[in-house]
């Protein structure tokens, strides 16, 4: 008995089927056997019938999708489009890739109509659309370039301003494509893939923004490329309404009960009744000047300590910054907490890290000093995601960007430290703290942790020199004050 055929088999699968069958005029009998479906459809443009070809196809490691190609015979009008042929997925996605070579321009796009596209090099946003679509990133870049300049020399008439903003983006964008060369005979471009032109090209980071999670960037070899990533979070209920997930009417039913229910709510509130007030100073941006407001509340982490965690957010700029710091005294000793994580359930744990901890991953010789990245309070996945942003963002880009030999092994840990912060493989996490002021959560509390360890231990006389602990006096200081005035008395 024949396999079954597969519903959505992969473009591969379906362009070598294609090729197998026979060339003949009439293709009638043959439709069950093509790769495509052929449906008459109205051409929008002249009323005329035109055909619309439907491809069910699987992209790996993504999902189902159908791809949908019209052409009018009559007038040449043409359409592409692409839908997701699964469901609305329970999260929102975030797709993000740094490009970094002219190869990278090759990288395939599945844009649903709910996609938004970021480049935020450029400052450069392209909002959802009315349809998807399947490219690659230098489609994308010519399309936007294309639908950039329809219109310029009518803008340059009506708004001089907008042209001249307008042409300096597309004087950013030209260089990623690169000039094509022009047909001697006709005298017009011969469009060439820009990946295969050895041009300088500047380097940028597209991000994918989907709240419906039905679109995808492709990565190289595997999810552990340095240069990809992929973050989902929980849909707003703005988001749910644009979607069509909640009605309007039950969006602002629900909104009217929120706002009931918070009247009476008083400031610093929670599950527990009303706990420390929230305190608010008054200060300027330290990116802008603008003035702004950082906030401040003490909480209290159960089975720890009190918390002081503070907020700061400029509404002009966009400049955000918070802190945690401990709300108690001082320690008499040090601690260190080793944890095992063997799975993605230990990436939810909470973590407190004071800005004197230093964090380490024996496994892929990760080492973070004393004080990097300040005080967090967040989870596991959190901080290693923290820490995988900032060095991918600092060593492919910026100033300090790694170049020649180096940048292979480099992408190499970076490849590593991407598997353990998606928790691909077992790793073990050591938090050393002087003060002993960082905190990880212990899933069986009151219990001890089978998978956690905490070690005490006295500090060393340079470990308290460099906290600044030895010329703490909280005893007798007075006597020493009086005895040192007597002294310069005499010698006076």
């Amino acid at each position: 008995m024949a396999q079954k055929e597969e519903l959505f088999p992969s473009i591969r699968t379906a362009a070598e089927r294609t090729d197998l069958l026979p060339e003949t005029e009439d293709n009638d009998d043959e439709s069950e056997e093509k790769a495509t479906q052929e449906v008459e459809s109205l051409c929008m443009e002249c009323g005329q019938q035109g055909i619309t070809r439907l491809l069910l196809t699987s992209i790996p490691f993504f999902r189902e999708v159908v791809v949908m190609s019209f052409r009018c015979e009559h007038c040449g009008a043409t359409n592409n489009e692409i839908q997701s042929a699964g469901t609305i997925r329970p999260e929102g996605a975030v797709y993000t890739a740094r490009i970094l070579a002219r190869s990278d321009l090759d990288r395939q796009i599945v844009r649903s109509p709910s996609c938004e596209i970021v480049i935020p090099e450029y400052e450069l946003t392209l909002p959802a659309s009315q349809r998807g679509q399947l490219t690659t990133v230098e489609g994308l870049i010519r399309d936007v370039i294309t639908d950039l300049s329809t219109d310029q020399p009518l803008r340059r008439i009506q708004d001089e301003d907008g042209h001249n903003k307008i042409e300096t983006l597309l004087d950013k964008l030209k260089p990623i494509i690169g000039e094509d060369d022009s047909d001697d005979e006709t005298d017009e471009k011969v469009i060439t893939k820009a990946s295969t032109k050895e041009l300088p090209m500047p380097a940028f980071t597209l991000r994918l923004d989907d709240p419906a999670g039905n679109s995808f960037i492709e990565f190289v070899g595997s999810m552990a490329d340095p240069k990809w990533n992929m973050r989902t979070y929980p849909r707003s209920l703005e988001q749910n309404v644009a979607l069509g997930l909640v009605s309007a009417d039950e969006a602002a039913s629900n909104k009217a009960v929120i706002k009931e229910g918070d009247e009476d709510e008083e400031i610093g509130g929670g599950d527990t009744g009303v706990n420390e007030e929230i305190f608010v100073f008054h200060g300027s941006c330290s990116s802008c000047g603008h003035p702004l407001d950082t906030l401040m509340k003490k909480v209290n982490i159960p089975y720890f300590k009190d918390v002081l965690i503070m907020s700061t957010s400029c509404d002009r700029c966009g400049y955000r910054d918070n802190e945690v710091k401990s709300g108690g005294a001082i320690s008499d000793k040090g601690k260190r907490i080793t944890l095992k994580v063997e799975d993605r359930e230990d990436l939810s744990r909470d973590i407190l890290k004071s800005d004197t901890a230093g964090l380490h991953v024996p496994e892929i010789d990760l080492v973070l000093s004393h004080g990097t990245l300040g005080g967090r309070f967040t989870t596991l996945e959190g901080i290693l995601e923290q820490v995988y942003e900032e060095l991918n963002e600092k060593v492919f880009t910026g100033d300090s960007a790694v170049v020649g030999e180096d940048k292979v092994p480099f992408e190499l840990f970076l490849g590593k430290l991407k598997e353990v912060k998606n928790a691909e493989r077992p790793f073990t996490l050591i938090i050393d703290d002087p003060l002993a002021n960082s905190y990880v959560q212990n899933l069986y509390a009151p219990d001890p942790d089978p998978n956690m360890t905490i070690e005490v231990y006295d500090r060393t006389w340079e470990q308290n020199e460099e906290l600044g602990l030895n010329d703490i006096k909280v005893e007798n200081y007075e006597e020493e004050a009086a005895d040192g005035a007597e002294k310069v008395a005499v010698a006076s």
